[in-house]
């Protein structure tokens, strides 16, 4: 092959294995347009809202990873964030005074025990995770129902030092951000360097192989899933910290977004594929298409419709890119 040929397809095959760099790409794009289109886009109270909004979101994907690098997927996320949401509210006005690092490792706590749940039904059960999840979204936010009873928690019978996490800043920066930023880190070097982590990817890559690699699947299973829950958990304390009023609909929804946020960062939802930094993209470049759209005064409809697109888009071109690369290592397998 010419070597003109060969330089043009092997910028396509860096650019192609790199998914997070054409991520970004987009997103600069993205942030240009909008801001050619309307300048007061580029301040920094539409930067903050935008960081605000997908800190929750990306500790989220980060769970979400975890469990679709492994074939999977826990769509009760939404429910584990809502119900720990109201608990951890609940125990503020019941033990005035209450320590905050207790009260976060409760609500960690709540969240694990529902990633457990789901983790036995999958592994013990051999409930398909998307049926298992569904069945414990709705089953979750029943009990939540059950529980508020049409009640809610005001921001008012939280203390101020709790809601500082989420609204406060250090040297100009969100604590809330910070915070996301450095779960995203640990749970980013966990899948890259221990041994742990690289189990779910090869539990994704081939389940059967990893078996007879040695790999206790099941027990690594489980442990994805309540790892999914504990930082939905999280994210539940986070969201009562942030927004101060939570009610049996909190969360409602949320785990679509999580879901599009990770196939649209690249997660593969055939597994084995991904990592927390694409997924982390992919949350924040809806978080800034949204922000975006509304600062164009477009119709929120087209936020939904956005999202179900992109989700579309990415499943097609990680099928496309996925055949290209394959051709372009035979290709060069041939030439050597």
């Amino acid at each position: 092959m010419p070597q003109k040929q060969q330089e043009p397809q092997r910028w396509a095959l860096t650019l192609a294995r790199n998914r997070e760099s054409t991520l970004l790409v987009v997103l600069v794009l993205l942030i240009v347009g909008t801001s050619l289109a309307n300048p007061a886009f580029l301040s920094w109270h539409n930067a903050r809202d935008v960081l605000l909004n997908v800190a929750i979101t990306a500790i989220l994907t980060a769970g979400m990873t975890v469990v679709m690098l492994m074939r999977h997927i826990d769509l009760s996320i939404s429910s584990t964030l809502g119900i720990t949401a109201y608990a951890v509210g609940s125990l503020f006005i019941a033990i005035p005074g209450l320590p905050i690092p207790l009260a976060v490792f409760a609500g960690v706590l709540i969240g694990l025990f529902a990633g457990c749940i789901n983790g036995a039904l999958v592994t013990v059960g051999r409930v398909p995770s998307l049926v298992a999840t569904l069945s414990t979204l709705y089953i979750f936010r029943g009990i939540d129902y059950a529980w508020v009873h049409g009640g809610q928690i005001n921001a008012t019978s939280l203390p101020d030092a709790f809601s500082h996490i989420a609204n406060g800043n250090f040297f100009g920066l969100p604590l809330l951000v910070i915070i996301a930023a450095v779960v995203l880190i640990a749970v980013g070097y966990y899948l890259k360097f221990y041994r742990g982590g690289r189990e779910f990817y090869a539990i994704g890559s081939n389940p059967e192989a990893a078996t007879l690699a040695g790999i206790r699947v099941n027990k690594r299973v489980f442990n994805g899933f309540a790892l999914s829950g504990a930082l939905a958990g999280l994210a539940g304390v986070l969201w009562l910290a942030r927004f101060g009023t939570v009610d049996a609909s909190t969360g409602k929804g949320v785990e679509l977004q999580v879901v599009a946020a990770a196939v649209v960062g690249s997660v593969a939802i055939t597994g084995g594929v991904g990592n927390v930094w694409g997924a982390t993209l992919g949350a924040l470049l809806l978080g800034v298409i949204n922000i975006s759209l509304v600062v164009l005064r477009v119709s929120s409809f087209w936020q939904l419709a956005i999202q179900g697109g992109l989700i579309v888009l990415a499943i097609v071109g990680d099928t496309l890119l996925s055949r290209q690369i394959a051709k372009w290592s035979v290709r060069k397998r041939e030439h050597a």
